[in-house]
């Protein structure tokens, strides 16, 4: 065991040779690189599953023998000072291993197919590869030097991703604001590090804790300025998991391919704010009013994630704030001091909210056939509808996946999230009151989700589709597709023969569209009075998009069972779950164990209570959003021919406010954008103006005032030297009295 552990620090360097040669393949051979560009997708996936496997036998080694392993060797020695790299394998670093790299392996291999359309292929494949290997670096890291760098390449590549298509504004805008967004909260990061260096005289998160520990109880150090310190801590994983008020910048990162959202909002860049909270713990926990203030800021973001949630017509909008307000309450756990039931949540909400992403994804993919590529109609719920027929395997999973966020059980995310709800009424009541109505709020919204994209009909009409000659082969795809032309207004239909071209597994075509999605869809043909008509109709994704999804189904079905605690059946004997047994080494780092061991009768009860108001959330989106007749018309005759009384008038002025609510954000980009976008703005005209008028206003008034000066004096001078002695006198006689009237 000491063996394996000993070669762990290669870990995030497997995956780091592929963006490498890709750059370089990209720099030195760019025409061979890109004709074989489907095939960097195999050392992609290949070199990851090598880190899963391997993290995999380094979980289970903790398992069973519940250790810590940590190595580090020196980089930069100066006198006293010694800068340390290194790596440390705890539970937590095992539970991250796993999660990045099972989500990560899923994500690619549906991105194969998803991103094969796109001229960036090998860019996405490189980015993407690059942002898991900087977040294997950041879960391994054994000090806070470490752990900035990792954290700055992670948010380097998410900007990067999100801004993916930056041909288009809207994603160049969204990358920007997901930039400066990290920036306010990675500055107080640094700042935070610096100052924690300056109390301990340690990075290392050891020494650090042990030195923090006992200055705390020698009472050895100001704790006004110790918290504050904390504080900045914090503050970068408030701005890095999306927690108010620093969560303006999740929404917009859905501007860049749908694989993006779903390895962001599953294993990587959201989950580094919560994995940094969960390493620093040992100090938070030391701290009271830090630990309130997580506390207090998890519970905010799960309401306001919630509430922002309801109206929004984008699809991964809407999956968006769902992130938001779950990671919400993981924060909260985790102010609770709740540990284990934080990284439960972690590990049920990734797996789900992946499958939710990826299943968004392939909806997104089959509504491209009907409106072409425009996020603003492909993305709309309100043009979707009926999908079922046509997206049965993808309605399937997205359901699924929904009762698991919804909190209903056996699914995944009912035993991380009633735990999380029963710890809560420990903490504090009004909290628990907040988190069990987000828990409805959350079925509700969820499940108008799903009503709207899959129930019904299709809200929009069919349109004439048309392919390009341009194709590349797939590494995943199946057989049989075909190609498409048209001629004098006419689709004809022709066979795939001479652009067919050699794969490892089967023969797929698609078209290369620059930065768009824009990919062939079936076709149908329609008879309108004799006149033949071919449109395009939604399809089920390929077979490279379906197998993640369902492999994800089956972590969002079993994966709650590692959380299960086996002494709710059997009340003689003390049994831990693995998850407990997984987490033993550092519950006893934060000097406690695990408080979920309830028995058989409590754990009834509350999950009674919680399911209950999951199904309330789900009653009513199905009232309010389950097609009952076909068209909107008919449903707006019939509360049409309700009398408006002052109640229900009232009622309707409720519903438009909490639609205008959620729908404009809680009016906090509005906020932001008129108390700080514009008051930046005008306070930089106040210092142009300043600078230009005052300052340069100085200092050409003095140029100009020589410069009239020696004009004037120019034409005084005559040349007679009794002028100049009559002068000179003049002057003297002047200085003599001003300086007699002011000396007495």
């Amino acid at each position: 065991m000491e063996h394996t552990y000993q070669y762990s620090w290669i870990l995030p360097l497997i995956t780091l040779p592929v963006p490498v040669l890709i750059g370089m393949g990209l720099l030195l051979f760019p025409t061979a690189t890109k004709k074989l560009r489907r095939i960097w997708a195999f050392p992609s996936i290949f070199f990851l599953s090598i880190v899963m496997f391997f993290s995999t036998h380094l979980s289970i080694q903790q398992v069973n023998s519940s250790s810590i392993f940590q190595y580090v060797w020196s980089w930069a020695i100066n006198n006293d000072f010694s800068l340390e790299f290194g790596y440390l394998i705890d539970p937590l670093t095992s539970i991250l291993l796993i999660l990045i790299t099972t989500v990560g392996i899923l994500v690619l291999i549906y991105s194969d197919n998803y991103m094969s359309h796109d001229q960036g292929y090998l860019r996405f494949f490189a980015y993407m590869t690059f942002f898991n290997t900087s977040m294997l670096g950041l879960v391994t890291s054994s000090n806070l030097i470490q752990i900035y760098i990792f954290w700055e390449l992670v948010g380097m590549c998410s900007y990067l991703l999100i801004g993916f298509w930056f041909t288009r504004s809207i994603a160049a805008s969204a990358c920007q604001k997901a930039f400066v967004t990290n920036r306010v909260g990675d500055f107080g990061l640094l700042l935070g590090i610096l100052g924690f260096y300056w109390i301990t005289g340690s990075f290392d998160f050891r020494d650090l804790f042990e030195i923090f520990n006992n200055l705390i109880c020698n009472n050895q150090i100001n704790s006004l300025f110790v918290t504050l310190c904390a504080f900045l801590l914090f503050s970068g994983a408030i701005a890095k998991s999306a927690q108010f008020p620093l969560h303006i910048w999740l929404p917009d990162a859905m501007e860049g391919p749908t694989p993006i959202s779903a390895l962001i909002h599953a294993a990587t860049m959201v989950a580094a704010g919560i994995f940094l909270v969960a390493r620093l713990l040992p100090i938070f926990l030391i701290i009271p009013y830090i630990m309130n203030l997580i506390a207090l800021i998890g519970i905010i973001t799960v309401f306001l994630g919630a509430t922002l949630a309801l109206a929004q017509k984008d699809i991964k909008r809407s999956l968006a704030y769902s992130t938001m307000s779950q990671l919400g309450y993981m924060m909260l756990a985790l102010g609770m001091g709740s540990y284990r039931a934080a990284l439960f949540h972690l590990i049920t909400h990734a797996y789900s909210k992946a499958l939710l992403f990826l299943g968004s994804g392939s909806i997104i993919h089959s509504m491209e056939a009907i409106v072409g590529y425009s996020p603003d109609k492909s993305q709309n719920m309100a043009l979707m509808g009926g999908l079922r027929k046509h997206v049965s395997i993808t309605k399937n999973a997205f359901f699924l996946g929904t009762l698991s966020l919804c909190g209903i059980p056996p699914f995944a995310c009912f035993w991380s999230k009633d735990e999380i709800l029963s710890d809560s009424w420990l903490y504090s009541p009004v909290f628990a009151i907040i988190a069990c109505f987000t828990a409805g709020l959350t079925a509700f919204y969820m499940f108008r989700v799903y009503l709207l994209t899959f129930e019904g009909h299709l809200n929009v009409h069919f349109q004439n589709y048309s392919a390009k000659k341009n194709s590349s082969f797939s590494l995943w795809g199946k057989e049989g597709s075909k190609m498409f032309k048209k001629e004098n207004s006419l689709v004809t239909l022709l066979p795939m023969i001479n652009n067919e071209k050699a794969s490892f597994f089967w023969k797929k075509t698609y078209q290369i569209e620059g930065n768009v999605r824009n990919m062939t869809q079936p076709f149908i043909n329609i008879n309108f009075w004799g006149t033949k008509k071919i449109v395009s109709y939604p399809d089920e994704s390929d077979n490279t998009m379906l197998f993640p999804m369902l492999v994800l189904v089956q972590f969002t079905l079993f994966i709650g069972g590692i959380g299960i605690p086996f002494n709710l059946f059997n009340q003689e004997e003390i049994h831990l779950d693995i998850l407990s047994k997984l987490l033993i080494p550092s519950l006893n780092l934060l000097h406690q164990t695990s408080n979920h061991s309830e028995n058989w009768y409590e754990f009834v009860t509350n999950a009674v209570l919680s399911v209950s108001i999951a199904y309330f959330g789900i009653f009513l989106a199905s009232s309010l959003y389950k097609p009952v007749y076909s068209s909107l018309q008919n449903l707006n005759f019939l509360n049409s021919l309700v009398k408006k009384g002052p109640k229900r008038i009232l009622r309707d002025k409720i519903i438009n406010a909490i639609y205008d609510w959620s729908y404009n954000r809680g009016y906090i980009d509005a906020f932001y954008e008129i108390s700080l976008i514009e008051g930046i703005r005008r306070l930089a005209q106040l210092a142009y103006f300043f600078d230009r008028r005052i300052i340069d206003g100085i200092t050409n008034g003095i140029g100009v005032s020589t410069f009239f000066i020696g004009e004037g004096i120019k034409y005084v001078g005559g040349g007679r030297i009794s002028s100049y002695l009559l002068l000179y006198l003049f002057y003297v006689f002047l200085f003599l009295v001003i300086y007699y009237f002011v000396l007495f």
